[in-house]
């Protein structure tokens, strides 16, 4: 009898140690797999993001005409190498600061990333959050985005040494500095201003960037005559529709990574959300362009339709996960409606933008980061406004600074015979590929 007693007296004081013991176990394994699984979301999402450089590259490649092909190309595939270096070099850094040189509003310069130690151990991170690699990684597709932007505006007249120099400075510097105003915990965080995903930061910032170079290099030759517009259709109608769909599949990446975390139900939950309402935009923007160009022109417009579906999917980007899906047809539909509207006022403004960025990333990005007050009760009308007022005036200032500045040193635009002949010709040597033609 005395020694059940004793045994089980000396059972009464282990096993409360070991629920502990095994409690804690269990808490750090949770963690672990947090920590685990928002990696993987990061990678797999940067993966997707990644391939809407394919995706801007084939509509480019697309919408210009033949003799241009190649030389969108080359500017797609130098300007996505060029983001990679310049963000490691000092973009990241920037954006993320851990010491402000000038608090909430300017990170250190050149702060090189370096990545976690091989075979890193738990205690050496954050187990809350994810590893810094594929942070590093996911971070950098946005960047990349933003300078692919405004690629497409500047098609066929832009030299390509000056325009990979401006790159260097809108990936380096540019792009970091304002989205650390939001997203590296800046004033515009502090402010209220709410952008999930970057309809502001990536988007509208790349187009603004885009008009400050569209107004220093001037409209193409003949573009432009007797105040009428002369249309220059694109290369292959197959490959910008093909780059449309692709940009639409990286979106997923681009919308869904941005939830930032995947550890829990809610999490994953809400990344699966994001997904369909990111969808349900880009099917809206399309549809409206489709039937509003059936209307008003009295025919369908294949390359408003598509970029009806983009600006829908640019649209819903500033708070793709509280809407409805009702509200978000209702976002991205407005998006496409925002096309039909703006490029034809871009063409009264004789402002030529090739592929239209303009009104899908800066004039839908506007509209998408104005109406997060509609569903995200935590933003407000007026913080949203000046935010994006802040952003642009900033971008478009130091980007037309810049543009020109190399226009008035390295020469921004090619000659008068050199944008006849193509710049395939005339920058790489080149003639245009006879297949690439509609006919």
């Amino acid at each position: 009898m005395i020694r059940k007693l004793i045994i089980s007296s000396a059972l009464l004081t282990v096993l409360p140690g070991l629920a502990i013991a095994q409690d804690a176990a269990n808490g750090e394994a949770a963690a672990h797999t947090q920590f685990i699984l928002t990696s993987v979301l990061f990678l797999l999402g940067g993966v997707l993001v990644f391939w809407m450089a394919a995706g801007f590259a084939m509509l480019e490649a697309g919408l210009v005409r033949s003799k241009n092909v190649t030389m969108q190309l080359t500017k797609n595939i130098a300007l996505f190498s060029i983001a990679a270096i310049m963000y490691w070099l000092s973009g990241y850094g920037i954006m993320y600061p851990g010491d402000w040189m000038i608090e909430g509003w300017l990170g250190p310069f050149f702060a090189v990333t370096s990545l976690d130690p091989v075979g890193v151990a738990a205690e050496a991170v954050d187990v809350g959050y994810a590893s810094g690699a594929s942070d590093f990684f996911f971070q950098l597709m946005f960047c990349a985005t933003t300078a692919s932007i405004v690629s497409g505006t500047l098609a066929e007249r832009v030299k390509l040494w000056p325009f990979l120099a401006f790159v260097v400075v809108l990936t380096g510097f540019i792009y970091p500095i304002e989205a650390s105003w939001q997203w590296g915990g800046g004033w515009l965080s502090e402010a209220g201003f709410s952008d999930f995903a970057g309809s502001t930061l990536v988007h509208a910032a790349g187009g603004f960037a885009a008009l400050a170079g569209a107004l220093i290099l001037g409209p193409r030759i003949g573009k432009y005559k007797d105040g009428r517009t002369v249309p220059m259709p694109g290369s292959n109608l197959t490959l910008a529709t093909l780059g449309t769909f692709i940009l639409w599949l990286g979106w997923f990446g681009f919308n869904g990574g941005s939830q930032l975390a995947m550890g829990t139900i809610s999490d994953v939950s809400d990344v699966a959300r994001i997904f369909a309402n990111t969808n349900m935009a880009a099917a809206s923007g399309a549809i409206v362009a489709m039937v509003m160009t059936q209307v008003m022109f009295r025919k369908v417009d294949l390359t408003m339709t598509l970029n009806g579906a983009l600006a829908g999917l640019v649209s819903i980007t500033a708070e793709p996960l509280a809407p409805t899906l009702f509200q978000s047809l209702i976002i991205g539909g407005v998006g496409g409606a925002i096309v039909i509207f703006v490029v034809p006022l871009l063409d009264r403004l004789q402002i030529d933008d090739v592929v239209g960025a303009i009104p899908v990333h800066l004039v839908a990005g506007f509209w998408g980061t104005f109406i997060v007050a509609w569903t995200n009760t935590d933003a407000s009308f007026g913080t949203q406004i000046m935010g994006f007022g802040a952003i642009g005036i900033f971008v478009f200032v130091v980007s037309y600074i810049f543009f020109g500045v190399i226009k008035a040193t390295m020469g921004l635009r090619v000659s008068e015979e050199e944008e006849v002949n193509g710049l395939d010709m005339a920058e790489l040597g080149m003639e245009a590929y006879p297949e690439f033609t509609n006919g």
